[in-house]
């Protein structure tokens, strides 16, 4: 049980300097990876608010925050149009390339941004960040990622309002 906790959550490792860009992916992320369906075929998702809360706390100290995800809903549209991220790219097959020029576009690096993920489309940009994070469900192969870090919370209980919490903490937004 011990050397389980051990690889979870002691495989992360704080990088120097601060986050300039927060990203999030969305399904098994912001919400439980769940796609819920009624009798007249009306999708719907659970958003926890806790997590909108903490992208108002990051807008309120001058982060800049996204979202990246390969799906394209217009539930989920309306979700970050009330959130007002700062930047939103839904139906993104290749997660890494965008942010890669969203970082040229501000000037920034991959290693000045933060990103949490679920899923094996997340590999390759949680690889490359310099702050990487996964909430507690996420793949094995996700949870396998060097420097990692692991939350307690799960996908759509509060696992991206834990990681910013964690870095505000931090004092490295």
């Amino acid at each position: 049980m011990l050397a389980k906790f051990a690889k979870i959550y002691w495989n992360f490792r704080l990088p120097p300097g601060k986050v300039k860009l927060f990203l999030s992916d969305v399904d098994g992320v912001l919400t439980d990876g769940g796609m819920y369906y009624t009798e007249s075929g009306d999708e719907f998702k659970k958003f926890q608010v806790q997590d909108g809360m903490g992208f108002v706390l990051l807008h309120q100290k001058g982060v800049t925050t996204g979202i990246v995800t390969a799906e394209a809903r217009e539930l989920n549209d309306r979700r970050f149009e009330k959130l007002k991220v700062s930047y939103y790219y839904p139906g993104e097959k290749d997660k890494l390339t965008r942010v890669k020029n969203l970082c040229a576009e501000l000037m920034i690096t991959l290693k000045d941004v933060a990103f949490i993920g679920d899923d094996i489309n997340d590999l390759e940009i949680l690889s490359h960040v310099g702050f990487p994070a996964c909430p507690t469900n996420a793949r094995p192969e996700i949870k396998n990622i060097s420097g990692i870090k692991i939350m307690k919370a799960r996908g759509g209980e509060g696992a991206v309002r834990d990681w910013m919490d964690f870095l505000i903490g931090l004092g490295r937004l």
